[in-house]
């Protein structure tokens, strides 16, 4: 029913914009929420946007331009606008929105804009733009409520109502010191039913969680995850308050670094998107697929030398897939497991090596299991034990070091500071295949006289 009514809407608004009915249009678009007006704009041509442009004010195109989370696209909205209209969309924009935008943009791009826009609103970006990307000095937001440790209720009160509509959140309210340092936080809440004359520093919490400056993105996350907190203030090395970072940020800091670790667990690179072209798409993925292909070529290699074990038990060959596609498998699931504990910080929680020795254990049973039920079932099939052993065996060896390896790659990778997701699951797949095929060809070399 939800989904009819937007239809409706999005044909009725298309109707109003192709009839130019200016009055009607803006009445039924400006009651929707932004996020429903971003979307209704983001699907339309290059001509109904520019008479759009027309339609709206700045200060009511930027929450559209807040909430397109299109990145990729702001270049090109950006050239379709006159840039006095972007200057004046980018001055009622959050600080740290702006900054997102201007950060898409070439630097002299950038600056012309800045050099347009109201001053205290570019300096407010300026400040933004000079952190390093995927810090919390880049993402946090400066329009925050700070009052003063040694105010009373009733002049805090005056100061929120004053501040209130700039703030991109007043859930809680920052107290600090004369030299600007963090002391501690007040809730709306608690602001509320104090008495007016009561002093600010009696009804401070001053245990407050904070985040340097310089911290990264995904620390952040974790810690607004840990603490269930609506914003976290950020402080540089001396404590002084710069700025918040809202829960709205670290949803979409979640998003894209989950999406980053898919593409990578995936062995794609970032920005390969169904919006780009197969060309655009096929150059992104090629890196790591030529280093699989040879990778792949060195397993067939390993195979071939041992053609004449093959000459002899030709059967061997029927197993090569259950074996390497076991150790793939399971490889990959330990690589998952390491992967989510260093990402969700459960990996400071834990020794490193309890975590492989775990995993360990997890591919001693598993391997146990499976090999000796492959044993079994090859020994029914095809009537030779020695055959079904060898099978089993080399699943169960192939198992435990596929798992050790899952486990202790992306640790190794965390310790010396690289990404653990860049341990992909075709790179880990094939690695395994490698140790799989010396294993299987190896013990069946060592055996050969049980199975002729």
């Amino acid at each position: 029913m939800t989904e009819l009514r937007e239809e409706q809407a999005e044909q009725l608004l298309n109707q109003l914009l192709r009839d130019n009915e200016i009055i009607r249009f803006r009445e039924e678009f400006l009651e929707l929420h932004p996020y429903d007006q971003a979307k209704f704009f983001a699907n339309q041509e290059k001509d109904a946007r520019i008479l759009l442009y027309s339609y709206l004010s700045p200060e009511e195109m930027a929450p559209i331009v807040e909430n397109l989370r299109a990145e990729e696209t702001y270049e090109e909205l950006i050239s379709e606008m006159e840039p006095s209209y972007v200057a004046e969309i980018l001055t009622e924009m959050y600080a740290d929105d702006a900054a997102d935008v201007l950060n898409e943009l070439n630097k002299d791009q950038a600056a012309s804009y800045l050099t347009m826009m109201d001053n205290e609103a570019a300096q407010e970006i300026k400040e933004l733009l000079h952190y390093d990307e995927y810090t919390a000095g880049s993402i946090m937001t400066t329009e925050f409520i700070a009052i003063h440790s040694n105010q009373t209720v009733r002049s805090a009160m005056q100061i929120l109502r004053r501040e209130a509509p700039e703030a991109e959140t007043i859930y809680y309210l920052y107290v600090i010191d004369e030299g600007k340092h963090l002391i501690g936080v007040i809730s709306i809440r608690d602001l509320i039913i104090a008495d007016d004359e009561t002093m600010i520093i009696d009804i401070t919490n001053e245990r407050v969680v904070s985040v340097s400056v310089g911290d990264d993105q995904e620390e952040v996350a974790r810690k607004m995850k840990d603490y269930n907190f609506l914003a976290l203030p950020v402080v540089d090395f001396q404590n002084h308050l710069l700025g918040i970072i809202t829960v709205d940020d670290i949803i979409d800091v979640i998003d894209e670094e989950a999406s980053d670790d898919y593409s990578k667990l995936a062995a794609i690179v970032e920005g390969d998107t169904t919006d780009k072209s197969p060309l655009s798409n096929a150059k992104s993925r090629l890196p790591w697929l030529i280093i699989l292909l040879f990778l792949g070529m060195f397993t067939a290699s390993l195979i071939g030398r041992f053609e004449d074990t093959l000459d002899q038990v030709a059967i061997l060959a029927v197993f090569i897939p259950l074996i390497a596609g076991m150790a793939g498998n399971t490889g990959t699931q330990a690589l998952a497991v390491a992967v989510r504990n260093i990402a969700t910080g459960d990996i400071h929680k834990e020794e490193k090596w309890r975590i492989v020795i775990r995993e360990a254990g997890t591919g001693l049973i598993t391997g146990l299991t499976c090999g000796i039920l492959i044993t079994i079932v090859v020994f029914v099939w095809k009537e030779n034990f020695f055959l079904g052993l060898l099978v089993g065996t080399s699943v169960i060896i192939t198992l435990i070091i596929a798992t050790l390896a899952g486990a202790f790659i992306p640790l190794l990778m965390h310790h010396f500071k690289i990404d653990p997701a860049v341990a992909s699951g075709p790179f880990i797949t094939t690695v395994n295949d490698i140790i799989s095929i010396l294993v299987y060809f190896g013990l069946a070399t060592i055996f050969m006289q049980y199975l002729i």
